[in-house]
C-alpha cells in the first residue's frame, strides 16, 4: 500500500456517480403504535413484562441464551429470548445494585420506551419485580459492528456499507436530540447492531441513564461517535484516549483498513477523517452537533438502492419477530438407511444419543499416532477430561459434556472424530445448531469417509432449515455406509 498521499488528497473513482441523489431523510410516522398494534406494524408497543414470562422466554436465563459480547462476565448480561407469540426479544438483566430505586428505573425505562425509530433496536418493555430490573428490546440477529469489524478474518465490510453505518447512527443520535434525550451512554462499536435485513441499528440500552454515572454530556457523545468513525475507517478498535493521536500527522492511507485497499474513495475517506477529527477535539464546544453529523454524511451515501444485507455479505432473514417457526420435517433419503441413518432422518436426537453411546470409540482406531513422550506427559489428563465428558454424556448432562470434551479437544495432542460427533449432538440438544455443524464438519476432516460425520451434518443442517443440504448429507452418509458393506473401506 502506498504512503505518498496526504490526508487531504482527493481521488475520483469512475464507479462513483457524483450526480446521484442522497437518500431522503427519515420522516417519523404518526404515533399510531398502541395496544392494537398488528404484527405488520413497524415496531411493538411498550409494556410491562412479568418475570415469569421472561424466565420462560430465556429458559430461566440459561447461559445458552446469553448474547453479551463478554458472556457471563458482563456486569449486566443480555439474553436472547422468545415469547409465546414466537417473537424474538433481547433481555438485559441488571445487577441488583445497578438500579436500587425501582421508581427511577421504571421512569427511565418508560421515557426510553416512548422513542420509536427504525435506526434503533427499540425498547419494547421492562420488568421490575422485587430486586429484579430487566429491559426488553427488539432482537437483532446479525451480530454487532464490533464483531463484523474486528473478529471476521475472511470477510470485511465494504466501504459503502461503512458509510451507511456512520450515517444511520448519526440519524439515530439526531432523532434522540430532537426528542430531548441527547445523552447516550458508552457509544461504541458493540452498541451498533444489525437487524434481519442487515441494516445497522443503535441499541436502545445505551439511552438508559446509569443511576451512578452523571458524566455523560451531549458533547461527550459526539466524542464517542468520533471513535466509532475511526473504527469504521481503520477496522480496528481504537481506545478513546488514543483516538485523536491516531489522526494527528497520519497519512490517510496508513490509517485505513488494509482490507479496503483500492476499494474506497480517498475523497470520501478524507471527509470522514476530518469529521472524526472535529468530533475528537479537546474542547467540547469545538465539536460538531448531531445535525452537523447527518449533513456531512448524507452526501457520502452512494448506494442507496443496494440492500444492506447484500453489502454486508449475509443472507436476508425472514422477520424473526413475527414469523412462526415451521416444524422441522423429516429428511427423505434416496436409499435404505442404517439405524443411525434412520435416527438422523427422523431428527431423533434421543435415538442418536443412544447409538453414539453404544458405538463408543470403535471408529477412532487409526486416527492418532502419538510418540511415547506425548503419551506419558499429556495423555493422562487428556483422557481424564474425555472420561468426564463421556460420563456427563451418558448422564445427559450435555452442557458439562461440552465443557469436558472441549478440554480434550483444546489440548490438541489427540484427535477423535467420536468426540466431535458427541459434542455436536450436545450442541444440538442445547439448541446451538451452528456449533453442532462445525463439530460435525471437524469430524469429517479427521475421518473423511466416516458416515456418522455426514449424518450429524445432516441433522444440524435440518435444524438450520437448510433442508436440501441436509438431504444431500444424508444421502452421502448412506452411500458411504453402502460402500463399507461392500468391503470398499
Amino acid at each position: 500500500m502506498g504512503c505518498c498521499e496526504s490526508i487531504f488528497l482527493t481521488e475520483t473513482h469512475p464507479e462513483k456517480v457524483q450526480t446521484q441523489q442522497p437518500p431522503p431523510p427519515y420522516v417519523e410516522p404518526p404515533p399510531s403504535i398502541g395496544p392494537n398494534t398488528t404484527p405488520g406494524d413497524m415496531v411493538s408497543s411498550f409494556s410491562e413484562f412479568s418475570l415469569s414470562d421472561l424466565k420462560a422466554a430465556t429458559d430461566n436465563f440459561s447461559s445458552n441464551f446469553i448474547v453479551s459480547e463478554s458472556g457471563e462476565k458482563a456486569p449486566n448480561i443480555v439474553y436472547k429470548g422468545r415469547l409465546q407469540n414466537r417473537k424474538w426479544i433481547a433481555v438485559k438483566k441488571f445487577t441488583k445494585v445497578a438500579w436500587p430505586d425501582a421508581k427511577q428505573f421504571v421512569e427511565e425505562a418508560s421515557g426510553v420506551g416512548k422513542l420509536r425509530h427504525p435506526r434503533f433496536a427499540n425498547l419494547i418493555g421492562y420488568c421490575c419485580d422485587g430486586d429484579e430490573r430487566l429491559l426488553v428490546a427488539e432482537f437483532m440477529p446479525n451480530d454487532t459492528l464490533a464483531k463484523h469489524l474486528f473478529h471476521w478474518e475472511n470477510q470485511t465490510i465494504e466501504w459503502a456499507m461503512r458509510l451507511r453505518v456512520a450515517y444511520y447512527i448519526a440519524e439515530a443520535l439526531e432523532y434522540c436530540t430532537t426528542k430531548g434525550r441527547a445523552l447516550y451512554h458508552d457509544l461504541n462499536a458493540y452498541r451498533v447492531l444489525f437487524d434481519e435485513g442487515g441494516d445497522p441499528r443503535l441499541s436502545c440500552f445505551g439511552l438508559m441513564k446509569n443511576s451512578r454515572d452523571g458524566r455523560v454530556t451531549p458533547e461527550s457523545v459526539i466524542y464517542s461517535f468520533g471513535t466509532v468513525l475511526l473504527d469504521l475507517l481503520s477496522g480496528k478498535h481504537i481506545p478513546p484516549s488514543h483516538a485523536l493521536d491516531l489522526i494527528r500527522g497520519k497519512n490517510i492511507i496508513l490509517l485505513m483498513d488494509s482490507h479496503l485497499e483500492g476499494k474506497f474513495s480517498t475523497e470520501d475517506a478524507t471527509v470522514v477523517v476530518n469529521l472524526a477529527s472535529q468530533c475528537l477535539q479537546y474542547e467540547p464546544r469545538d465539536r460538531p452537533n448531531t445535525e452537523d453529523l447527518v449533513s456531512t454524511l448524507t452526501p457520502l451515501q452512494t448506494k442507496p438502492e443496494v440492500p444492506s444485507y447484500v453489502m454486508l455479505g449475509i443472507e436476508k432473514q425472514e422477520d424473526a419477530a413475527i414469523a412462526p417457526i415451521a416444524p422441522i420435517a423429516p429428511i427423505t433419503p434416496q436409499r435404505p438407511l442404517s439405524s443411525m441413518g434412520e435416527a438422523c432422518s427422523r431428527i431423533d436426537l434421543t435415538a442418536i444419543h443412544q447409538i453414539l453411546i453404544m458405538t463408543h470409540y470403535r471408529d477412532d482406531e487409526g486416527t492418532n499416532e502419538l510418540s511415547f513422550q506425548e503419551w506419558t506427559q499429556q495423555m493422562r489428563d487428556m483422557l481424564e477430561a474425555r472420561k468426564r465428558g463421556d460420563s456427563a454424556f451418558r448422564d445427559k448432562n450435555f452442557k458439562a459434556a461440552i465443557d469436558c470434551y472441549s478440554q480434550f479437544i483444546d489440548v490438541g495432542t489427540m484427535v477423535s472424530p467420536t468426540v466431535f460427533a458427541r459434542r455436536s449432538l450436545c450442541y444440538l440438544l442445547c439448541d446451538q445448531p451452528d456449533a453442532a455443524l462445525r463439530d460435525a464438519m471437524q469430524a469429517q476432516c479427521v475421518y473423511p469417509d466416516w458416515p456418522t460425520a455426514f449424518y450429524m451434518q445432516s441433522v444440524a443442517l435440518a435444524k438450520l432449515d437448510m433442508q436440501k443440504d441436509a438431504i444431500d448429507m444424508l444421502n452421502e452418509a448412506a452411500a458411504l455406509e453402502e460402500k463399507r458393506q461392500r468391503g470398499g473401506r
